[in-house]
């Protein structure tokens, strides 16, 4: 067996950096976050409190926002492949969702709350796709899911914040939740101003050949990225929106001012969590980590199902937490690792497309089981889709293996 010169020795053990660009669109996710979760921690109290919505629709509407966003995630996909320009598309969806911040005060019915909602979902889905593609453009293979890891821990920050920043907001304003959705523009304005001014996007992108991408591509990603997108839509399927995990901190004996809470014990988790899972799968691979992650959904989902003190709530709310850590950013580094340079926009958009689909089903899923048998239900067939989802990868660990 060759033995390394301490040269080799060295440049084995020392990881490239990771790049400028991933910080600034970590800083970008983190802004926007901010505005985004101090809205989605008091959007579920608003609907049924306010608006007096059924959990069923509120299910539907988390859901069908969700499929909106992902359809446009394909279409920004294929756009950012054909162009080879990402930038002026996450400036486009970024725009969008800064710009739904001015609807959401001014809502007082649920189809304006609805039109709020698909237009930030629209600009989410035009700028996730862009966004991730230009992480795995800047970053190398060997720190690569350090890199995506490194962007959903300070997005996971933001998600920590935000909700934090709306509890204060709604203890020092009385309860009012329109006025803390009018406070959410702020750092939403600010997101602007970083993506526009610090954000470069590689010169490799637009520089290559346009004739190296052809729209029938597209829709012909191989094995391994199918084998991704499947794993990653039963994981999606077994784990609903946490607008359900805020409505049951009402069971649990929170106040409505002190929702939000949950939401930051959450993000706490998940963003402590999501950097060293990310740099821990470019060494040891993902399969075990995703083993993980589902055996913490399994728990949150039986913790929340029972959750009748505050005390057990969050401890569910923290389980949650830990399994989006490690299990978030290794499927968009598993994406980028099995998907050829000029068609990860394409592949973005498509795991995004499929995923957004099983979440709107989901979704609608648990809100009728909620709706129709008890708040309880939906967590524990959550449970029994996570255990299923478990076994799958089990069996067949060697398919979701990192390079």
């Amino acid at each position: 067996m060759p033995e390394l010169n301490p040269a080799q020795t060295s440049a084995a053990l020392i990881r490239p950096a990771i790049p400028a660009t991933a910080w600034m669109l970590g800083i970008v996710s983190l802004l926007m976050d901010v505005s985004s979760e101090m809205i989605n921690a008091l959007l579920p109290l608003y609907l049924a409190g306010g608006l007096g919505a059924s959990a069923l629709a509120i299910g539907f509407i988390e859901g069908s926002s969700v499929a909106v966003a992902t359809a446009t995630k394909f279409l920004s996909g294929v756009l950012s492949d054909i162009s080879r320009r990402a930038k002026p598309l996450a400036v486009l969806g970024y725009g969008l969702g800064a710009l739904s911040r001015l609807i959401f005060p001014w809502a007082v019915s649920l189809d304006q709350i609805v039109l709020a909602k698909a237009m930030d979902r629209v600009g989410k889905g035009i700028r996730g796709t862009p966004r991730d593609a230009i992480v795995a453009a800047v970053s190398p293979p060997e720190i690569r899911g350090a890199s995506f890891g490194l962007r959903k821990s300070l997005d996971t920050v933001g998600g920590f914040v935000g909700p934090l920043v709306a509890v204060g907001a709604m203890i020092l304003l009385a309860g009012d939740i329109l006025s803390v959705f009018w406070i959410a523009a702020i750092p939403a304005a600010l997101c602007m101003v970083f993506l526009v001014f610090f954000v470069k996007e590689p010169a490799g992108r637009h520089s290559m050949k346009r004739g190296s991408f052809r729209l029938v591509d597209a829709f012909r990603l191989n094995r391994a990225v199918w084998a991704v997108i499947g794993l990653a839509s039963i994981i999606m399927l077994a784990r609903f929106s946490e607008a359900f995990v805020l409505l049951k901190a009402l069971e649990a004996g929170f106040t409505p001012a002190w929702v939000p809470l949950s939401l930051v014990i959450m993000h706490a988790a998940y963003g402590l969590t999501a950097f060293p899972a990310g740099r821990l799968s470019d060494r040891i691979g993902t399969s075990g980590l995703l083993l993980g992650s589902l055996g913490f959904l399994i728990a949150a989902h039986l913790t929340l199902a029972y959750a009748a003190t505050v005390w057990v709530y969050v401890l569910g709310t923290v389980l949650w937490g830990l399994h989006m850590g490690l299990s978030q950013g290794l499927l968009g580094a598993m994406i980028a690792a099995a998907t050829p340079e000029h068609l990860k926009g394409s592949a973005f958009g498509t795991f995004n497309l499929v995923t957004g689909v099983v979440v709107l089903v989901g979704n609608t899923l648990a809100g009728w089981l909620w709706h129709s048998v008890g708040s309880a239900t939906p967590f524990l067939v959550g449970a029994g889709m996570s255990i299923l989802a478990l076994i799958g990868i089990a069996s067949g660990a060697g398919r979701f293996r990192t390079p």
